[in-house]
């Protein structure tokens, strides 16, 4: 029996199960010419991964290293920008970063897969073979060993099993789900604009599920972007009035992780745009035609995001042993080594760090994920030296939140405060920054022109 993915892939439920047996049947893929080097296997190409795997490509690719990251998807877009895929004010095929390429052009090897389990002692990560959208296998499964093994497989949404969650709501976790909303999205807006008959209940209407920084800067962007959409041509419908955005948080208010004085300005001005927030409200229940808010309310909705919570991948709670937390993040030591194995390490959203004299993890930002991939870069040169790895230490560089065209907000070290052209100058800034550590200084520069000029001869929302 095989399980199926629409649209992605076929894997066989053995090699979901972590079949230890199966592998140890598969000879080891050799991960460079040369076996004297150290292999470094980096499993997952989000922000941590992709530019740990570039930096340590560009430092000891060509001579000390075998580099190798593992991931799923072929292409990689900046996980804070998902909204925007979304909404359609960013198109993934223009901003995606392509594996295969950028691995040649910065000398370390890509392999796509996904892993399933590891067997740490005999070093070795076990990849699920790949299948094409007909079933038929692109690539055989595959044993590759390594000497450090770095996971960065990020997070998910959790949608704490709430009945309909999952087959109803859109998550916003990968370019393919962001994609696929956006699609759905303009679907809605020229089904609306091509019938007859009166609207529906719900019809036009979003539920955004969670009031993260992901929830609520959906919510601008839906509510500049459907308006970007009406105004071509689509003039049957009164989108003005029949648009309509709502916000649900089972907390006491939006951006619950952030300074309070950054979630009053962002709530006032979400109000102000006409977007209903409902602070200190459950859902109990996603359907197809909206979502039921505790015992009696019901949303009606053609749409739902969800963005409440996250965690771990569910395979990372049964990954050879390792200690992970209550939502499967793996937890590591202020090394970011896993507790007992010291070639073993996890960066980004997947792993609980508790740093000393602290009490809670660090934050699943893009920030931390950012240092914590150059920490690694110094912890992989020591080992390859026989030194002891360095102890990591977060700084916190404050919180950007950007509402579409209308509104930025900033804290910055000190207590600084900042909104206007300058918080979102800084927030765009983020992405340069993470495009700088991928790409360079010369291609992001030269992407940032090429950007600004294809504003003027492009649609500003993507349409189809």
């Amino acid at each position: 029996m095989q399980i199926i993915t629409p649209g992605i892939r076929l894997v066989p439920e053995a090699v979901l199960a972590n079949n230890a047996a199966l592998f140890r049947t598969i000879p080891e893929t050799p991960s460079h010419a040369d076996s004297s080097l150290h292999r470094v296997v980096i499993v997952g190409g989000g922000a941590g991964g992709l530019e740990l795997a570039t930096r340590l490509g560009r430092k000891f690719g060509k001579r000390r290293l075998s580099v190798t990251l593992v991931d799923r998807n072929r292409i990689h877009v900046w996980k804070p920008l998902l909204h925007e895929v979304a909404s359609g004010a960013l198109s993934a095929s223009n901003d995606a970063v392509e594996y295969i390429a950028h691995a040649s052009r910065h000398h370390y090897r890509y392999r796509i897969g996904e892993v399933v389990g590891i067997d740490r002692t005999r070093r070795q990560v076990f990849v699920a073979p790949s299948f094409d959208d007909d079933g038929r296998q692109i690539i055989p499964p595959r044993v590759l060993g390594y000497d450090t093994l770095v996971l960065a497989v990020g997070s998910v949404s959790n949608d704490f099993s709430t009945p309909g969650a999952a087959r109803h709501a859109i998550a916003l976790d990968t370019a393919d789900q962001a994609a696929r909303f956006n699609k759905r999205m303009i679907d809605a807006c020229l089904r609306a604009n091509a019938q007859y008959e009166q609207l529906s209940p719900g019809q036009l209407h979003c539920v955004i599920v969670g009031a993260g920084a992901t929830g609520v800067e959906l919510a601008a962007e839906l509510h500049k972007s459907m308006r970007e959409i009406a105004s071509h041509n689509l003039d049957n419908i009164d989108f003005e009035r029949l648009i309509r955005i709502t916000i649900v948080e089972a907390g006491p208010r939006i951006l619950p992780a952030l300074p309070e004085h950054l979630a009053r300005a962002s709530a006032r001005l979400l109000v102000d745009l006409g977007v209903q927030i409902r602070c200190g409200t459950k859902v109990t229940e996603v359907t197809e035609d909206g979502v039921r808010l505790g015992e009696k309310l019901f949303v009606p909705a053609e749409l739902v995001v969800w963005s409440a919570g996250i965690k771990a991948p569910d395979f990372l709670k049964k990954l050879d042993g390792l200690e992970t937390d209550r939502i499967n993040r793996l937890v590591v030591d202020e090394t970011l080594q896993t507790k007992g194995d010291e070639n073993v390490f996890a960066i980004g959203d997947c792993a609980s760090c508790v740093l000393p004299n602290e009490d809670n993890p660090l934050p699943p930002r893009a920030q931390t994920a950012h240092q914590q991939a150059d920490h690694l870069v110094k912890v992989i040169a020591a080992r390859l030296k026989g030194r002891a790895a360095p102890t990591f230490h977060y700084r916190d560089y404050g919180s950007l939140v950007s509402l579409a065209d209308y509104g930025s907000f900033g804290n910055l070290i000190g207590g600084l405060r900042i909104e206007g052209l300058l918080a979102r100058l800084m927030y765009r800034s983020l992405y340069k920054l993470h495009c700088k550590a991928v790409h360079g200084t010369l291609k992001t520069a030269l992407d940032t022109i090429a950007g600004m000029l294809a504003r003027h001869t492009k649609p500003r929302v993507k349409l189809h």
